[in-house]
């Protein structure tokens, strides 16, 4: 099988070569060149034609966002980007990603060396992931994951399992949505022609708690609802969008006919925190038959088996076909065991939940 090429531009000598030793580690990945700023990439890109681009944001000459919008207009191609995690450097890697970056890999402002070797995992697979990506030519459009542990817990570490058939006094709708890599665009892609009169949103998308205020920032300014960060006790009502917290479970709880957010600190589940798994499993057992499950683009198989207890509890859930996705890792796993009720592309889907919220 042929090695996945990738070309390293950054401006650090040191994270060249930390990224260099960590991804020549494994026999599927070979660093093919590396570049200090995006004018040497340009040519270097056009000589070694790599299959994966890791991208530094600020750099020299012409900063990586900038570099990143010509090249997915000229010679679209998988680009992970280097970024740190702060609130400016949020703002920026959303800028990236709506640009059509895939994915995000943590810069460390201090011990680059060693922070780097403790994500090395991470860094593999996020430039695997990438060279099995979808990327399309930019064009104009508004401008605007994880670390892995050892131990993957499943949902019951937060949230008991209950079973049974669940009895709802309330015929209120709402609706969750579970994505991750390729999922902030995906979003506003699905928000951005939704109506006010919509019913409650609970949004799950694998994120650093930095990004979420930037993030939800960047949604208010494409959609007529509004658009914050899930808060302990906040009640969900129609028209708003809660996302939730970076490093925090979203768990949706009954208080009468409300829905109210609860905000949980426990532990990763399948090595994610926020979980979508953990919040369609309180969408089941809280609003049953009354909840519509969305899961978007993403790696992985998070959400799989919470989207299975929303379709046993009598809810509908809808996921983004493959063709629209960046990664059908999530989605696809959930159309793999028979729990998807509805395959859409993503230009399709806001109708189709505009439909389905007034069933």
């Amino acid at each position: 099988m042929a090695k996945i090429k990738v070309l390293i531009v950054d401006d650090s000598a040191v994270v060249r070569q930390v990224l260099t030793t960590i991804l020549n580690s494994k026999p599927d990945i070979e660093v093919v060149g590396t570049a200090a700023d995006p004018f040497i990439a340009r040519e270097k890109i056009k000589k070694l034609n790599p299959d994966v681009l890791t991208l530094d944001i600020e750099m020299p000459r012409m900063d990586g966002v900038t570099f990143l919008g010509n090249l997915m207009r000229l010679r679209p191609m998988p680009v992970v980007m280097i970024s740190t995690l702060t609130e400016k450097g949020a703002d920026v890697t959303l800028r990236a990603l709506a640009y059509g970056a895939v994915d995000y890999i943590s810069k460390p402002k201090i011990g680059v060396k060693d922070d780097l070797q403790e994500y090395a995992e991470e860094i593999i697979e996020k430039v695997r992931i990438a060279s099995r990506a979808r990327v399309r030519t930019l064009k104009k459009r508004p401008v605007i994951h994880q670390k892995l542990i050892d131990t993957k817990l499943s949902t019951d570490a937060v949230l008991d399992k209950i079973t049974g058939k669940w009895h709802f006094s309330t015929t209120t709708r709402i609706i969750g949505i579970g994505s991750s890599t390729g999922g902030t665009e995906a979003i506003k892609d699905v928000l951005a022609p939704l109506p006010p009169d919509m019913p409650g949103i609970v949004i799950c998308q694998h994120l650093p708690a930095a990004f979420i205020k930037s993030f939800a920032i960047h949604l208010n300014s494409i959609t007529n609802l509004i658009v914050q960060e899930a808060k302990e006790n906040q009640q969900v009502v129609p028209g708003h969008v809660y996302i939730a917290p970076g490093n925090k479970h979203l768990i949706i709880e009954r208080d009468g006919a409300r829905y109210i957010c609860r905000i949980n600190d426990g532990p990763e589940v399948n090595r994610h925190k926020p979980s979508v798994d953990v919040m369609m499993r309180s969408l089941a057992q809280n609003a049953g038959s009354n909840a519509i499950g969305l899961m978007l683009t993403g790696m992985g198989d998070d959400g799989v088996e919470g989207m299975g207890e929303l379709k046993r509890a009598g809810g509908t859930v809808v996921i983004q076909d493959e063709k629209s996705c960046v990664v059908w890792g999530m989605p696809g796993q959930v159309y793999k065991r028979g729990y998807a009720d509805e395959v859409l592309s993503l230009t399709k889907i806001p109708d189709r939940l505009i439909e389905l919220a007034r069933l």
